[in-house]
């Protein structure tokens, strides 16, 4: 005999929601910088993962105003990403050298 008995739907999901804002908050701003080949994933997709979150239904105002922090970094991170210059400066020919 299972002495708790089954769990309802949900009951576990405060935590894994919890659990997954504490991945993102973790990893977001190294998944974020760019090398040569771009980001590791795009904010695209990190934004989605939250927006999934949001969705999620059973969550606290808590969960809702990490997540919404979280948006705010991408944002920003866009926001500097957008004002960048596309490439970087090449150093200009030594016209004396040709």
């Amino acid at each position: 005999m299972d002495p708790i008995g089954p769990l309802l739907p949900g009951y576990l999901m405060p935590d894994l929601v919890d659990q997954d804002i504490a991945h993102i908050r973790r990893v977001l701003p190294r998944a974020l910088q760019e090398d040569l080949a771009g980001p590791v994933f795009p904010a695209a997709y990190w934004r989605r993962r939250l927006h999934d979150l949001l969705g999620a239904g059973d969550i606290d105002m808590r969960q809702v105003g990490e997540i919404e922090t979280l948006l705010g970094l991408i944002d920003e991170h866009e926001r500097v990403a957008d004002a960048a210059p596309a490439t970087p400066n090449a150093p200009a020919a030594d016209e004396n050298t040709a």
